[in-house]
């Protein structure tokens, strides 16, 4: 029999939450376990109930979804987070990423996608709204054109393109280490040469980077 996946749901419209909880429902592994109106609320039901995800709406009184998912990852640190939102810009991601959250889905298409979503962020992969991979690889490609650059991916060794990918996909440099059956040093090495080529500062700008790319499950 399939794994269940155990979900907490936070927005504070209960309309919202009706909406999603019957979407996820459909599928026969997947079971909400707790349901928020608000973001300390979400990050209390979390540390009680540790759920397998966590879907937060981004803006919610008391606290609001990104900064929950930082807290969420104290709380409970086993718990991965699906960020929603109207906002589809870079820097509402980028936040949510640096947050801890491995997950952004847009609240316009949040009931066809949520299942989809939380099936790739259980199994330990990244997701995002394909509308938001679209839009970040438009504005990558205008950003490259306008300054005559050519695709910095080009510049990352074979290797190199491995690490990015599941670094992306949220794996630590151990993880990493074990799965390309290298030494630790040397992911690490690798981590700071596609860094430096690809003038990413942290893991959250990998993963972003990596969303541009469409390297991530979406």
């Amino acid at each position: 029999m399939p794994e269940e996946i155990r979900i907490l749901l936070a927005d504070d419209h209960s309309i919202v939450r009706r909406g999603l909880k019957a979407a996820l429902e459909e599928d026969a592994t997947l079971r909400v376990i707790g349901e928020a109106a608000n973001g300390r609320e979400a990050v209390q039901l979390a540390e009680q109930l540790t759920p397998d995800v966590a879907i937060l709406d981004i803006a919610m009184p008391q606290l609001n979804g990104i900064d929950a998912a930082a807290q969420m990852q104290k709380a409970s640190p086993a718990t991965r987070v699906v960020i929603l939102s109207v906002h589809s810009d870079e820097s509402y991601v980028l936040r949510a990423l640096t947050s801890g959250a491995r997950g952004y889905l847009l609240k316009d298409s949040a009931e066809t996608e949520v299942v989809s979503a939380v099936h790739a962020i259980h199994q330990g992969n990244s997701w995002f709204s394909p509308a938001i991979a679209k839009t970040l690889l438009e504005e990558h490609v205008r950003y490259l054109r306008k300054r005559g650059l050519e695709d910095s991916y080009d510049l990352l060794t074979d290797r190199e393109k491995q690490v990015l990918q599941l670094l992306a996909e949220g794996r630590s440099n151990k993880e990493v280490a074990n799965l390309l059956q290298l030494g630790l040093s040397t992911v690490e090495t690798h981590r700071m040469n596609l860094m430096q080529k690809l003038n990413l500062h942290s893991t959250a700008e990998i993963v972003l980077y990596a969303v541009r790319k469409r390297l991530v499950s979406q």
